[in-house]
């Protein structure tokens, strides 16, 4: 007799693949013409889905059921995610991005995110009263980062390709796949100083911080010792041995596939997956040795298309795999954190003093005190890729946080003891820490989530023209595909595109910045503007054949 088999497997598996399938039919009006994205739909999916609502989908279920799974499945998911999309970010940069544009990463990752750092924790320490100084500057250091994910909206969306100039989209995408391991300091450093504290007030036990033994040193009274422990196990172990790691994996890659398709031993599915399956490697390898799988994933990305060749090589093969690959990780890692949003820890007044006035009184401090003055106060030391004080207030409030800040929470909470032996400072972070940065996680999926379609909305007021520069012909794979963002029709077998983010045979340093612009901000290029390029074009093709 046939019987019905609602396991957790087969009601996951269904509602991954029936919003895809929905989502997909209306996707081009979703990111298209709504600018709503990819997380934000997929996060008001899971809540609807998650034990607040409908109870399809509850982590705590899943598998053997064990207590505390949550957290390990969380992490899981978490590293997988981003690792993957930190190789894809990395080698779609420009040929040696780090090396060229290495002083603006600089000041990107050290005094920007120092900045971030404190002002985050100021916003935290101002608004939550039942946590230490100490506590906030851990909980702060989780949610310093910018999240490449969603970071990728405004540098390679079809807002940014209308509206947003390339150097710009390239640096926010580079210091989103870079600051996410670049976290890693400051929060052992919080954690580190907590620890420290914490011995000079009780008796020195033996025992380690962290129970597999990596991320800070052994509990120490004395700062030198902590402070060292911090330079060799975080500075030394965690950033140099990740970015060393990264580059000789990345350049290893590069030279295997360079030989692979000089002797033609590789295939287009094999290439096009060759960034996901490094992802999944150096996941794996660097989760084994303890050190910064984030930072070496998007180090190894960086690395495989440092001469230009690989993103060349996948344009030349119409690559849409990665992009499915994109599409796929941030439906289920965004519905995932949807369903496993902490409510009930959302107001906790007698414990922390959280409450919901508190918790968003906190995200709209963050959101205007946590980055926008950081780039103020530093975009003039970056002229190449900011290159006026708007410019800084885009960037500025365009670090949405996101999928890393709950990288770093899950982290954070393997570093110290359980709530039933840890000490009174300790509980008061581990109690705080978890509702405070999934808030802010699920605040700023909001309310960036809105601002591109709201910003959209006021461009189109205000007649801001989209950028008209540096054309190029795309390949029309099908009479079906809809005519990109910022494009118009060249012939029946092409389009012509402004202001693409890939451009992977190119000097950028070479690239014009300003032209002007005959484009109108809703629509393509007049038409008689259009003709005239389309002339061209066909004068270009008949001169190449005779």
């Amino acid at each position: 007799m046939p019987a019905l088999d609602v396991s957790e497997l087969n009601t996951v598996v269904s509602v991954l693949g029936a919003f895809t399938v929905l989502y997909g039919l209306v996707a081009v009006k979703i990111k298209g013409v709504w600018y709503l994205g990819e997380a934000l739909p997929a996060v008001l999916i899971g809540i609807i889905l998650g034990p607040l609502a409908a109870k399809f989908l509850n982590a705590k279920r899943w598998g053997s059921a064990a207590p505390d799974q949550e957290d390990a499945i969380t992490l899981g998911v978490m590293r997988v995610m981003i690792g993957i999309q930190l190789v894809i970010a990395g080698y779609q940069l420009p040929a040696r991005y780090l090396q060229i544009r290495y002083k603006e990463l600089i000041v990107c990752l050290l005094p920007i995110m120092a900045l971030m750092w404190l002002a985050t924790s100021a916003c935290i320490l101002a608004t939550i009263p039942k946590v230490s100084l100490l506590a906030t500057l851990v909980i702060g250091a989780c949610v310093t980062s910018t999240d490449p994910i969603l970071s990728q909206a405004v540098a390679k969306g079809p807002f940014a390709d209308k509206y947003v100039p390339r150097p710009l989209r390239e640096i926010i995408s580079a210091e989103a796949g870079a600051n996410d391991g670049f976290a890693s300091p400051f929060l052992m450093l919080a954690v580190n100083l907590l620890r420290l504290t914490e011995n000079r007030r009780e008796p020195l036990v033996e025992q380690t911080i962290v129970e597999r033994g990596r991320g800070v040193g052994a509990d120490t009274n004395d700062v030198g010792i902590a402070l060292g422990n911090w330079a060799i196990e975080t500075l030394i172990y965690i950033v140099l041995l990740a970015i060393v790691y990264g580059a000789v994996i990345g350049y290893c890659a590069r030279v295997g596939v360079k030989y692979s398709l000089y002797r033609r031993w590789i295939d287009s599915e094999s290439y096009l997956l060759f960034p996901t399956a490094l992802g999944l490697f150096i996941v794996g390898t660097c989760g084994a040795i303890g050190t910064s799988d984030l930072l070496a994933c998007f180090v190894a990305g960086c690395a495989l298309n440092w001469d230009g060749q690989f993103l060349a090589e996948t344009e030349r093969r119409h690559d849409e795999v990665n992009s499915c690959i994109d599409v796929i990780l941030n439906f289920g890692g965004f519905m995932y954190i949807g369903a496993t949003l902490p409510w009930q820890e959302f107001h906790q007044p007698e414990t922390t003093g959280i409450t919901c006035p508190r918790l968003l009184g906190l995200g709209v401090l963050v959101l205007l005190f946590r980055r926008v003055p950081a780039l103020l106060i530093t975009y003039k030391m970056m002229p190449a890729v900011v290159k006026s004080w708007k410019e800084a207030i885009f960037m500025g409030y365009f670090g949405p946080i996101g999928v890393g800040a709950v990288y770093y929470l899950q982290h954070t909470r393997l570093l110290f003891p359980k709530e039933q032996v840890a000490s009174s400072r300790e509980r008061e972070l581990l109690d705080a820490i978890c509702p405070v940065v999934y808030f802010l996680v699920f605040f700023s999926i909001v309310v960036h989530g809105l601002s591109i379609p709201i910003l959209s909305t006021i461009y189109k007021f205000c007649k801001v023209r989209p950028i008209t520069e540096d054309a190029v012909e795309l390949r029309r794979r099908s009479i079906y595909v809809p005519t990109p963002a910022n494009a118009f029709s060249g012939d029946r077998d092409t389009f012509i595109a402004y202001n693409r983010f890939f451009r992977p045979l190119v000097n950028i340093a070479n690239l014009p910045v300003v032209r002007s612009r005959n484009q109108s901000d809703s629509e393509s290029v007049s038409i008689e503007s259009e003709e005239k390029k389309q002339s061209r074009m066909v004068q270009m093709r008949s001169s190449d054949t005779t």
